[in-house]
């Protein structure tokens, strides 16, 4: 259990997708004006990270492995990703509708966005390179990158409501305070690689 803990911490802290991996980027900086829809977003991308896991890892074990289909990992990852993507959003169409509005074009961004993507393939290749790196260890480092999302998604948006009644010299204003609050929130993180080495070893 130590081991797939380390994996879930290490995905969440030291490996976050979007402040040490900087994937999913997009999103992080269109979705995290308000709280809300930062966290309906986060939660959709954990969703969606972990039910790709599910999926694509007994394809691609049992049906592109098997028959040296590996170069079409890209694609049929896509395809999966995308089904999942359709599927929560007619869940929020149907039964959250404000926050399927509050997404408006984030939502079915989802699909192209590169950390479900970088999760799933990532997965594939510690399954490759580390025997012990199973499906419960991917589904671990799914759900786990998912949380480190929705964790810098969180304290983004909370900097973000803080910046708005601050006084911001003019030609920092927008975009360039924004890139510069992300990353010191990104520097922030780097402080955990020695903790989880030290617990975990």
């Amino acid at each position: 259990m130590k081991y797939y803990i380390a994996i879930l911490l290490t995905a969440i802290l030291t490996e976050n997708f979007v402040l040490s991996k900087f994937l999913g980027i997009c999103p992080f900086l269109g979705v995290s004006k308000k709280l809300k829809t930062a966290v309906g977003m986060s939660a959709a991308v954990i969703f969606v990270m972990a039910m790709a896991t599910a999926v694509t890892y007994p394809i691609n074990k049992f049906l592109l492995v098997r028959n040296n289909l590996e170069y079409l990992q890209t694609i049929v990852f896509i395809l999966v990703i995308a089904a999942l993507v359709q599927l929560v959003e007619i869940v929020l169409k149907r039964y959250i509708p404000a926050l399927y509005n509050a997404l408006g074009i984030y939502l079915p961004l989802i699909t192209t966005n590169c950390a479900v993507l970088g999760v799933v393939l990532l997965n594939v290749e510690k399954a490759s390179a580390d025997a012990a790196f199973g499906f419960a260890a991917s589904m671990f480092n799914s759900i786990g990158a998912g949380l480190g999302f929705m964790l810098a998604m969180v304290m983004f948006a909370g900097v973000r409501s803080k910046l708005e009644h601050a006084n911001v010299p003019k030609f920092m204003q927008g975009l360039p305070i924004t890139l510069v609050a992300a990353s010191l929130v990104s520097v922030s993180f780097l402080g955990f690689g020695g903790v989880i080495e030290n617990i975990f070893g």
